[in-house]
């Protein structure tokens, strides 16, 4: 008689998760961002989910809750109700936080599923313009000759700046002091302060200060040259290969949450990603599509988390 049971309620299941996934969704949609506004994942997460709304009918709202690596929003996704509004959009943090941080609020492999990333975006390495420096070694060439005296800063403890900042002191072999703070604006500001030597920064935050002459990029840190800054070398080029990191953006549900409502939220934003409106702002911010499955990207996520452990555990890195 279990047996029976457990083969209705099964069936049932069956039965009711194409009925979800044709319904979902019939109310506004609440997007949570891990980072500030104006962030390159806000920017992008506001581009797509713009479309999304269209394509769905229905409200989306996309709500900034920054703070501890990110976890905070992190964790309000993985504990929220698995039915599909509730939606996490996060940067490679999401795969930084988990190696870096002495306690995470949540279990980030076990807790949120990957659905689909939004695309890669540059990491360019910004100083202030009046500097000087020519290239990438004249900075760690002054780094060298005055130890202690250089610093750098992140949008935050345990984000994929840290992390990216600790990597190029390691490939350069010089000393740094890390400088924390909320999100990009303010880790931008203290470099064309002059009080903070270099940020790793999207270059969708870091363009407008670029072409005004406030910050000068040097290089970017993802495996190749960026299609929009193509005379700009890589960190490798640059002869800092260790100091390679690959940012991206992707969307995250609970995961719990029904896998038809999974593939249907797939399917919406890849669709998104496909209108030539969406592709030509993504494009003008420098950003490149990324195509893989839903499998395919969990995949990468639960990879990326294991290589960065690696790393951490090497640079010592640890946010308490």
């Amino acid at each position: 008689m279990r047996r029976l049971g457990l083969a209705i309620t099964l069936a049932l299941t069956a039965l009711a998760s194409p009925a979800l996934a044709q319904a979902w969704p019939t109310k506004s949609i609440k997007v949570v961002v891990p980072l500030t506004a104006g962030s390159a994942s806000d920017v992008m997460a506001r581009i797509v989910f713009d479309e999304v709304s269209r394509q769905v009918g229905q409200t989306v709202v996309i709500e900034n809750r920054p703070g501890a690596g990110n976890s905070i929003g992190m964790n309000a996704v993985a504990k929220a109700d698995p039915d599909g509004y509730t939606i996490l959009v996060n940067s490679s943090t999401h795969t930084v936080s988990p190696a870096v941080r002495a306690a995470m609020p949540l279990d980030t492999v076990n807790d949120l599923s990957a659905i689909i990333p939004l695309g890669n975006m540059p990491v360019v390495i910004l100083f202030n313009s009046k500097k000087g420096y020519k290239q990438l070694s004249d900075f760690v060439n002054w780094a060298k000759a005055n130890p202690g005296k250089a610093n750098y800063s992140s949008a935050g403890a345990g984000n994929s700046s840290h992390l990216n900042g600790e990597l190029f002191k390691k490939a350069g072999g010089f000393d740094a002091v890390h400088l924390p703070f909320k999100g990009a604006p303010e880790a931008m500001t203290e470099v064309i302060a002059g009080r903070s030597d270099f940020y790793f920064s999207p270059l969708v935050n870091a363009l407008p200060l670029m072409k005004d002459g406030q910050l000068q990029a040097l290089a970017v840190s993802n495996a190749s040259r960026a299609s929009s800054l193509p005379d700009l070398p890589t960190v490798a080029q640059a002869g800092y290969p260790q100091a390679e990191y690959n940012f991206w953006a992707g969307v995250f549900l609970p995961a719990k949450t029904p896998a038809a409502i999974k593939e249907k939220l797939y399917a919406e934003v890849k669709k998104a990603l496909e209108a030539p409106t969406v592709r030509d702002k993504l494009k003008a911010l420098g950003a490149d599509l990324f195509q893989v499955t839903s499998a395919q990207f969990d995949a990468i996520v639960k990879k990326e988390i294991e290589n960065n452990t690696v790393v951490a555990k090497a640079a010592n890195i640890r946010v308490e």
